[in-house]
């Protein structure tokens, strides 16, 4: 029997290449899932950049690791690991992380037997199960299919390089010859031993596998589990964006240099949407030394409400019809949740330890979530005003007896100097006293005229104890929004008006393809609170230049209108249409919206089906109606030559065709059977050993064997030996 067909098999030292390969790839994909993970590593995360391609590109680097190196490196990781665990206590997670980061350095620098292979196997699980607890990001879903298909792969190779090193004597010291790799050799060698039939029906086999994983994700019933399996809780979030409790000016800006996603919002009512969207997050009352924070009383009023809870209950009365808004908060923003005003409910998934203030309209989680946060929130009041107490009664803290005063929301600690300037400027103003909504606009076009708008904004320099707002306010330089709101503020506590600084997000982008809201960090704002006695609420007032200052226009625009103005239709947009739909059918996915996907495809399945009946009926009366046409001549005419034609080419296939296209594969295969071997075994096959005897069908038998066994320089006409096998089988059945 011929050989010169088989198919080529990888020896041992490629193996071994493909195996040292595959582990370098499977090391590179789990390290890089720490991006989604806030565990300061990044040091870490660039030397095994770094060091895991060179080390896989050249691995004969690893036998000249000194021996010390080996002996002190498992003293040295548990030392560091137990000096890293020891400085956060209270948050053991990222310190086995950053341990499982200096192990898999270890396993890509060093040579690897078959227990370290499977180590590096373990560690990349161990950071992958943690950074699909700790994030919902759409390329980490990507990223642990490809781990797991290389982990697969990885765990197959191990295995025939272990069943072909049995009984094979081990050699120590050397380096070994498989570390002697030419990468374009291998790839080349690849090529020749895939059989990529079987290599496209296993991978098909694996798409098959994680699309049914889908479908029963999308079919089980929700539970929640509400600890993340306790994940969340051994790591402490901490804000990117910079809305804190304390805010110098220039945080703000700071924010608007980021333009990544800051959160998403779905809307069930789009008349809803009012024509200025300002999300507010925080308020800051107490203003001292040139900058704006929160006081310990309004953070009290707000702690000592803190508590286990699902739903939070609101001030605003439910309302018939009312929208709902599902916010997707991003990992970092703040512990603060944006909101466009009073609410009747917010809702989570499972139980969050959550405070809400009544006294300032303020929601804020114990921590800044560590993965995307979800909420659900009905009844939400989009006005400009915000009926709230004027100030928060006077507390007394249980530890001591004593009581947190808020500071007035009138008074400055300013130089005597200092307050006569903003008592000139407020005079200069000349707004009727008694009217917060009059001052407001009298005060925006003051600061107008006198500053300009830009982000690069500088403080005249002054004498140290000077006011830095006070400075700018008389400089006549460009500024920000902080500084025309701080400005704002400082004009109307002066003018007898309580006021206090807002910050969040102003405006956002519509994106017509996910039909969300999205908000980026480069929307964030800051503007005034300033209360209005005479109606018992808080008036928001921007004096930012080319804002609306107070109260909407006459002929403000809603709903449809302002999304039309915000559209956003680029390409960035349609990349974020897929974040908010994993968010929706995967992250946020429950059992409310099981039963509306369920919902949905039924009804999608009944209007397909409907079109199809409605298809086939019109297909079905226009070939009644064809039949049913009279027949003449030039119709006969042009039926009898398709099937003439039909016919000849079936003929002329049968006869030339086939066996042209048997030569022409033949001359392209590159490893495998030949076409005419496979067709010659075909039919060897349908000749059985008990008719071999017959004198028609053992002639044909012989020169059948020819084709499939003899060297091919040998064969006689295969097309003809073909036709004679058919017909020799053809007589046997008569």
């Amino acid at each position: 029997m011929s050989m010169e067909n088989r198919r080529p098999q990888l020896n041992l030292p490629e193996l071994h290449q493909l195996k040292w390969l595959l582990g370098g790839l499977l090391a590179f994909i789990a390290v890089w899932t720490v991006v989604y993970m806030d565990v300061q590593a990044w040091l870490l995360l660039a030397l095994l950049t770094l060091a895991i391609p060179v080390m896989t590109a050249k691995p004969g680097l690893a036998m000249r690791v000194p021996r010390w190196v080996h002996l002190l490196a498992f003293p040295v990781l548990l030392s560091v690991f137990a000096v890293d665990l020891l400085s956060h206590l209270k948050e053991p997670l990222p310190p086995v992380i950053r341990l499982a980061l200096m192990l898999v350095l270890y396993r890509v620098i060093t040579p690897r037997k078959r227990r370290d292979d499977l180590q590096i196997i373990v560690l990349g699980l161990f950071l992958v199960v943690v950074g699909g607890v700790l994030s919902v990001s759409i390329v980490f879903a990507v990223q642990i299919v490809v781990f797991t298909a290389c982990a697969l792969l990885f765990l197959l190779v191990i295995t025939l390089v272990n069943g072909m090193e049995e009984g094979l004597p081990l050699a120590a010291g050397a380096t070994p010859g498989w570390m002697h790799v030419e990468w374009r050799r291998l790839a080349h060698r690849l090529r020749e031993c895939v059989d990529w039939r079987v290599a496209v029906l296993g991978g098909l086999l694996f798409a098959g596998v994680v699309g049914l994983s889908a479908v029963l994700f999308m079919a089980i019933p929700r539970f929640e589990l509400g600890n993340s399996l306790f994940l969340d809780r051994l790591i402490t979030g901490h804000t990117k964006t910079g809305f804190s409790e304390n805010i110098q000016f220039g945080d703000v800006v700071d924010i608007q240099q980021d333009t990544g996603v800051a959160l998403s919002v779905d809307v069930s009512d789009r008349s809803q949407v009012p024509s200025e969207l300002y999300w507010r997050m925080l308020v800051l009352d107490e203003y001292a030394k040139g900058s704006f924070r929160m006081s310990a009383a309004v953070k009290y009023s707000i702690d000592r409400v803190s508590a286990q809870n699902s739903r939070v209950q609101g001030e605003a009365p439910p309302l018939a019809n009312e929208s709902v808004w599902i916010f997707y908060l991003e990992t970092g923003t703040s512990r603060f949740l944006p909101l466009l005003g009073g609410f009747n409910e917010i809702a989570f998934e499972g139980e969050k330890e959550v405070a809400f203030s009544r006294d300032t309209g303020l929601v804020m989680l114990r921590q800044t979530p560590s993965k995307m946060l979800a909420y659900r929130l009905e009844g939400m009041q989009t006005g400009s005003s915000l009926r709230l107490p004027e100030k928060i009664a006077q507390i007394k803290v249980a530890s001591d007896k004593q009581e947190l005063k808020a500071p007035s929301l009138t008074a400055l600690d300013l130089h005597a100097d200092e307050m006569a300037k903003l008592a000139a400027w407020v005079a200069e103003i000349g707004a009727p006293r008694g009217s917060p909504v009059e001052f407001a606009r009298g005060a925006s076009r003051w600061l107008a005229k006198r500053h300009g708008y830009s982000l690069q904004s500088e403080i005249a320099p002054g004498r140290a104890e000077a006011d830095p707002l006070v400075r700018w306010m008389d400089s006549g330089s460009p500024g920000h929004c902080e500084l025309f709101a701080g400005a704002f503020a400082l004009l109307a506590r002066t003018a007898g008006y309580p006021t206090r600084l807002a910050l969040g997000f102003k405006g956002g982008s519509w994106n017509a393809r996910s039909e969300s809201i999205t908000i980026r960090n480069s929307d964030a704002h800051a503007w005034c609170e300033i209360f209005d006695a005479a109606a018992g609420a808080w008036l928001r007032v921007d004096p930012t230049p080319g804002s609306v200052v107070v109260g909407d226009p006459a002929n403000a625009s809603k709903g449809e209108a302002v999304l039309a103005r915000i559209r956003d239709d680029s390409w960035a947009a349609r990349f974020e249409s897929l974040r908010v739909f994993w968010y929706r059918r995967i992250v946020n996915f429950d059992q409310q919206s099981q039963v509306r996907l369920v919902r949905n495809a039924k009804k999608l399945a009944d209007e397909r089906l409907r079109a199809l009946k409605k298809t086939l009926r019109a297909e079905l009366e226009a070939l009644k109606g064809w039949i049913a046409s009279p027949w003449d001549v030039r119709r006969a005419s042009a039926w009898g030559l398709a099937a003439a034609g039909i016919a000849c080419g079936v003929v002329g296939w049968r006869l030339a065709g086939r066996g042209a296209w048997l030569r022409w594969r033949g001359g392209r295969t590159r490893g495998g059977v030949d076409p005419v071997r496979r067709e010659a075994g075909r039919w060897l096959r349908k000749i059985s050993d008990s008719e071999a005897g017959i004198s028609d069908l053992a002639c044909v038998r012989t020169e059948l064997e020819k084709l499939r066994y003899g060297r091919s320089a040998n064969w006689p006409e295969p097309m003809g030996i073909f036709r004679r096998a058919k017909r020799a089988l053809a007589g046997r059945r008569r």
